[in-house]
């Protein structure tokens, strides 16, 4: 009789503990569990590298001084003065001043010309060029542009233009290199023409602008009864540079 009370007692408490687990529920709607977060390996760099779309990478090449010039060219008119004052035959003359004291360098994706550059910046120690008369060279440098007082000119490249659509290394490529000048403080922008080609590490080209004096903040010298010179002149410059690791 005790184990049959016993029986009916365990029932009935299992039954009241079906029905309280039920209302407690009620209503709710089980939430799943979420999976366990799956983790997305890093690509490694030897993987981002190996990307056929990655742009190929700037390569960059330093000037040779020894191996390149930088020269102005521009026209003078001698009146019949100037052969009692400098010794100089009446007539028109082409002026030459050059110089090896240049320096720089150009970062440039050569698998595509059109892409951004990186640094390119080209330095001119203007005191030092020199012409076939030491006399004009002392004026340039001591009265008119005053190079001793601005002996540095700088030239910034921003970009390229006119590029080819490819290159293949050998071949001698035209196009346009656009920038900043800045001779005397006075920063203008210039577009040098380039012809240029590569051959193994080595790049060697011909890059020229036409220019003015006025644009850069001084005249062009005129001395009465002695010699005028033409306001426009051309920078040319003559380079060789090699690729840097």
């Amino acid at each position: 009789m005790f184990d049959k009370m016993n029986t009916i007692v365990l029932y009935l408490l299992g039954v009241l503990l079906v029905f309280a687990l039920t209302a407690c529920g009620a209503g709710a709607t089980p939430t799943p569990s979420a999976p366990p977060p799956t983790s997305t390996p890093l690509p490694t760099p030897a993987a981002a590298n190996s990307d056929p779309a990655a742009p190929a990478p700037l390569r960059t090449f330093v000037i040779v001084p020894e191996e390149s010039q930088a020269s102005y060219m521009v026209d003078e008119q001698f009146f019949e003065g100037a052969l009692a004052k400098l010794g100089i035959k009446a007539g028109n003359a082409d002026v030459v001043g050059s110089t090896q004291n240049i320096e720089g360098q150009l970062q440039i994706n050569l698998a595509d010309l059109s892409a951004p550059l990186g640094t390119n910046r080209f330095t001119v120690n203007m005191t030092t060029l020199t012409t076939d008369q030491s006399r004009r060279d002392n004026w340039i440098r001591e009265n008119g542009p005053q190079f001793n007082n601005f002996p540095l000119a700088e030239f910034v490249a921003t970009g390229v233009s006119e590029t080819p659509a490819s290159y293949t290394a050998g071949d001698e490529v035209q196009f346009k290199m656009n920038g900043d000048l800045t001779i005397r403080e006075v920063t203008r922008p210039v577009t040098f023409d380039v012809t240029a080609k590569l051959d193994g590490d080595t790049a060697t080209g011909v890059a020229t602008a036409q220019l003015r004096m006025t644009d850069f903040g001084f005249e062009p010298p005129n001395f009465a009864n002695t010699l005028t010179v033409a306001d426009e002149f051309m920078v040319q410059v003559e380079f060789t540079a090699r690729e840097r690791p």
